[in-house]
This record gives structure tokens, C-alpha cells and sequence, in this order.
């Protein structure tokens, strides 16, 4: 916990704060990018059970926050998302809403969650972006009575013009919901509630987990113990598909700006730029080439790919931060693959 100083001090409460998201922030704010007035409460699941809804409260009162940044979620890889998609809608429902009405009902001025591209219609054009996810339904004659909250999830941008990709809709539609419960808080009560949309996050602290991570960790573990033994690294799928990747600590320092400066309801899309998308195989190679891998590399095309592409634009943004920089993606991949061979012991895997 970082401590503030002065009488206009911000209590900011930062729920999954040992995870991969977390720890970046707290990284970046330990390196200079806090300040003063600001006082950095990092929480995890040994400090209160969140789909417990009197642990939630219990939770906020104890620390009584001005500001939070939600990043607690089930989360998980493709695989993990197939086998278990009603406990990722069941588990990040009770969660959200836990989050988001004790922050309402104990004062909380400020709300950032975080959201995911997944969110997105799987049928759809690219690249995608904030204005696209907007529905049109006719208006028919309701007497007049249209109440406020219907009028803005009719009028304002939505992602509900199209089911999210089969293979992760539990989480998907969990995590649609959070953008519904900001609208209705801000129509309701008047809260500061907001979210970010994410592309694919990676860096130190992540799960590196074979077969429940993410791919770019995942593929991270792979190539060390194939490194380790001198086997050849299998690739899940075909390689195909293409993500937009970004570095935890990039997204940690946009983390802090919007909940410094972004004053929207509607989500922001947080990314590098559609150039910078890299198919699964180039981020396969990087890491090989990071870590300085000589075996074989074999695609097991038995395995699902998922969902081929969701590239972002971040236009939005840039027109906010056009000077933002970014950490390139090979120095990005090598600094992790640094870290997770540092930290292999007690990493999470």
C-alpha cells in the first residue's frame, strides 16, 4: 500500500491487485507515476471473497475508497473457457455486481473496470471499435413512458448487436453486463462508472499455466521446458490466428490515465494499432528467438484455434493520447520471457 499525504487524499482500491493487471500497476506507480494525493490499496482474494456479497461491503468499508480500478475476474485461456463457460458467467456476475453496488452504496466517486475484445460480436467487420457495437431497434409507441435506463441502452453505444465467439461466452456476456451496470448506475444514481476494453494483456505476473493460461504465456512455459529437455515445441492449433498483444505496464500507465482524466461512460479500447497485430505463429517465433530456442516447432492441428481474429482500432485513444508510446512487441516478449525464467520457481503456472 502506498500511503498520500494532504487533506484532498484518493483512496484508490485496486480489486485483483496481485495479478497480472495489478502488479503492473502497482509497478508503475511505485516507479513515479503515483502521486501525492494519492493513496494505492492493492487487494486480492485472500482480503475478501468478492462473489460474497457481504465480504464486498465488509471490504469497502474497511478500506473506504474514493476510486477503484475493478481487475478481479475468472479468467483463462481458450481451453479453460471451453470446459467451464457457466462458472465464468456465474463467478464474474457475482463479482461485478458486488464490485460495482458496494462502490455505489458506500460513496465511491470513481469506477474503472476492465473488459476484454471478447465482448464483441464474433460476426462482425474490422477493425472493431467503440461506435460499432451501437444497436438500432425501432421505438415503438410505449405511451409515452420510455424509462430513462431503456432509452440509453437504445441510444448509446452497445455490444449486443451479435452472440460473442462460442467458445468463451460465459465470460463474454459477464463481462458485456458490466458496460449495462455502468449506464444504469450513471441513468440512476449519477456515478462516475466507466471500463476499458483491452486487447490480448501479457507481461511478468501473468499465469503462465499450460493449459489455462492465456496463449502468449502459455506458449512462454512451453518454449522454456522444451528449452529445458530438448524436445520440440508444440503449437496448439494452427497458428493462424492473429491477436493484437499489449505489455501489462503500457496498459498499467493508460490505466491511470483514465481513471485520472477519462470522464466517458462509454468504454475505451485500450491497444496497440491494427499494424502491430501478429498472427499466433510470429509470437510463437518471437519467444523462440527471445529465449534462444534451436528445436523444431510443430503445429497440432488437432487442437481448436478459436475465434481467428479481433483486431481493434484504437483511434479513440489516440485521439485522447496521440504521442502515447508503446513498448515494442520484441522487447515486450523479451522482457517477460526474462522475468519468467528469473522467477520460474514461484511463478504462477
Amino acid at each position: 500500500m502506498t500511503e498520500a499525504v494532504g487533506p484532498a487524499a484518493k483512496r484508490i482500491l485496486v480489486t485483483g491487485g496481485t495479478g497480472l493487471v495489478g502488479k503492473a500497476i502497482e509497478k508503475v506507480v511505485a516507479d513515479g507515476e503515483g502521486r501525492p494525493d494519492e493513496e494505492w490499496i492493492f487487494v486480492s482474494s485472500r482480503d475478501a471473497d468478492l462473489t460474497n456479497a457481504m465480504e464486498t461491503k465488509a471490504l469497502f468499508e474497511q478500506h473506504k475508497p474514493t476510486h477503484v480500478i475493478h481487475l478481479a475476474a475468472m479468467v483463462g485461456g481458450l481451453f479453460k473457457n471451453i470446459r467451464y463457460n457457466l462458472d465464468f458467467w456465474r463467478r464474474n456476475i457475482h463479482i461485478n455486481d458486488n464490485v460495482l453496488h458496494s462502490a455505489y452504496e458506500t460513496g465511491v466517486q470513481k469506477v474503472v473496470s476492465c473488459l476484454s475484445t471478447c465482448i464483441f460480436p464474433d460476426k462482425t467487420t474490422y477493425p472493431i471499435d467503440e461506435s460499432m457495437v451501437s444497436i438500432s431497434i425501432p421505438m415503438y409507441n410505449l405511451g409515452g413512458m420510455v424509462p430513462a435506463l431503456l432509452n440509453s441502452l437504445l441510444s448509446h453505444p452497445q455490444i449486443h448487436n451479435g452472440p460473442p465467439h462460442s467458445s468463451n461466452f460465459g465470460y463474454s456476456y459477464a463481462k458485456r453486463m458490466i458496460d449495462i451496470q455502468n449506464r444504469g448506475y450513471c441513468e440512476q444514481y449519477g456515478c462516475r462508472f466507466t471500463a476499458v476494453i483491452p486487447t490480448n494483456v501479457f507481461g511478468p505476473h501473468d499465469n503462465f499455466n499450460i493449459e489455462d493460461g492465456h496463449v502468449l504465456p502459455g506458449l512462454i512455459h512451453k518454449v522454456y521446458l522444451a528449452k529445458e529437455t530438448g524436445s520440440a515445441l508444440t503449437i496448439w492449433g494452427t497458428g493462424k490466428p492473429r491477436r493484437q498483444f499489449i505489455y501489462s505496464l503500457d496498459l498499467a500507465r493508460l490505466f491511470l490515465w483514465v481513471l485520472r482524466e477519462y470522464d466517458e461512460v462509454e468504454p475505451i479500447i485500450l491497444s496497440v494499432g491494427e499494424e502491430d497485430e501478429v498472427s499466433i505463429k510470429e509470437a510463437a517465433e518471437t519467444i523462440v528467438e527471445a529465449m534462444d530456442f534451436r528445436g523444431d516447432l510443430v503445429f497440432d492441428t488437432t487442437k481448436a484455434d478459436g475465434q481467428f481474429k479481433k483486431t481493434a482500432s484504437n483511434a479513440k485513444l489516440r485521439r485522447y493520447l496521440p504521442n502515447f508510446q508503446f513498448t515494442p512487441f520484441r522487447q515486450a516478449v523479451k522482457e517477460t520471457c526474462a522475468w519468467f525464467s528469473a522467477n520460474y520457481a514461484n511463478a504462477r503456472k
